[in-house]
């Protein structure tokens, strides 16, 4: 099996972290895989926010799980009553995604940013966890200014990124895709 592929294959969602803040030359690995995906028309529709700050990672969190806690989906709003869960599991780094609005295609680029990082950060040995529940932090306008996005650009999703504190088992079996062959 080739790297690329036994790195796909061996990606898992990591959601216990080690508390050492990662290597800079590691955080640009990272970012620079990001850069690199495919975008619609080349556009590269993407902003990267690196938050180290654990104050502020805090605070996203708290804010997310408020918004949680008052859905009407239960497992959302066991989540956000959960005193234990942390929104980004204490990772000490995050990177939030952000698309222009503007752009052709902006969630799908930002979306292979993503998996992009993910793959690179595996590589690395390098836990990551995409984080969708940031969705319930960034539906806060008020909050949003402490990202510091540029104009036309609004938040997605974020990666949080760390040493991990886990290893977790092989991926479980995969059923087979569905596959239409036509000649």
């Amino acid at each position: 099996m080739n790297k690329v592929t036994e790195t796909i294959k061996s990606r898992r969602s990591i959601r216990k972290y080690l508390p050492e803040q990662l290597r800079e030359e590691e955080l640009q690995v990272i970012l620079e895989a990001g850069n690199y995906a495919p975008s619609a028309h080349n556009e590269q529709s993407w902003h990267f926010t690196v938050i180290r700050n654990k104050e502020l990672l805090d605070r996203m969190s708290v804010k997310a799980k408020e918004l949680m806690a008052a859905q009407g989906t239960d497992w959302v709003k066991d989540m956000g009553g959960n005193k234990d869960f942390h929104l980004f599991y204490h990772a000490p780094a995050v990177i939030v995604v952000s698309m222009r609005k503007a752009a052709l295609s902006p969630l799908v680029d930002c979306a292979a940013a993503i998996e992009n990082m993910l793959l690179a950060a595996e590589s690395l040995d390098i836990g990551s966890c995409w984080i969708g529940l940031t969705r319930y932090y960034f539906a806060q306008q008020d909050e949003l200014p402490r990202l510091k996005l540029p104009a036309g650009y609004e938040p997605c999703y974020a990666v949080a990124l760390g040493y991990k504190g886990q290893r977790p088992a092989k991926a479980l079996p995969r059923t087979a895709a569905p596959v239409t062959y036509i000649d």
